[in-house]
């Protein structure tokens, strides 16, 4: 039984335990699979990133009040975030990064930014 290169199919020869023909074809098989796994977190970052810029846009400075008609309007996606935060007056704050928005009355948000993010 003919062993067969994984990447490129040619026969190999040499040690038992060998898989791939060469360098190059090791290298173009790791990075497929690699490729594959990197492209949804690239996608949810993509999505994270924009998010971001978002907020930033409407809030450079933070505690800004906007309504949630305008924020979806500019495409934010509300199901993406980084974290959430409980402030010691029992609000809820979702953050994408730095920035943060709580949801208040009326169908509108008021935004923040949390410049010390590390402990």
């Amino acid at each position: 039984m003919k062993r067969l290169c994984i990447d490129c199919s040619s026969p190999l020869n040499g040690r038992a335990d060998k898989k791939f023909c060469d360098d190059q074809c090791r290298s173009n098989y790791n990075n497929k699979i690699r490729a594959e796994s990197n492209s949804i977190v690239k996608s949810i970052n993509l999505i994270l990133k924009k998010n971001r810029d978002i907020l930033e846009r409407f809030s450079p400075n933070g505690n800004t009040k906007i309504s949630s008609v305008k924020l979806m309007a500019a495409g934010f996606n509300p199901d993406y975030h980084t974290h959430t935060y409980q402030s010691p007056k029992g609000e809820d704050y979702v953050f994408c990064y730095e920035y943060g928005y709580t949801k208040l009355a009326q169908d509108d948000f008021l935004f923040i930014r949390k410049v010390n993010l590390l402990p």
